[in-house]
């Protein structure tokens, strides 16, 4: 298992940025692909952007196209998602996740089996 914490969630108006940092700790880092979920009250988790386990990869929601950028420090453990050109329908609570399956369908959440707690994320109009 690894365990994740989030961080770098908060306030923040239309049109501004947010970086978020997911920091991983227990097994292996380098053994899991990583991604970035959000999930709004009432609605199911959503993906939003994944990386190969040594970052050559990424895959984004189209809703992310463009101003999110997912990234990885496999020395430090860390996953980011540097957030610009943030909009009121960016918010929700943001959780991290890993997965160590090979092959599976990187944007569905059945395919992680580690969650971090979440971060809240509001952007304000």
């Amino acid at each position: 298992q690894v365990q994740l914490i989030e961080s770098g969630g908060g306030l923040v108006q239309a049109g501004g940025s947010l970086r978020l940092s997911c920091a991983a700790s227990g097994r292996t880092f380098t053994m899991y692909i990583m991604g970035w979920f959000r999930q709004t009250p009432g609605k199911e988790r959503e993906f939003v952007a994944a990386i190969t386990r040594i970052g050559s990869t990424t895959w984004y929601a189209d809703s992310a196209k463009g101003r999110f950028t997912i990234s990885r420090d496999n020395v430090k453990n860390t996953l980011y998602l540097q957030m610009n050109s943030l909009k009121p329908e960016d918010a929700g609570v943001y959780y991290c996740a890993a997965s160590a399956q090979r092959g599976a369908n990187r944007v569905e959440v059945s395919t992680y089996d580690n969650w971090g707690q979440g971060t809240q994320v509001t952007v304000s109009s």
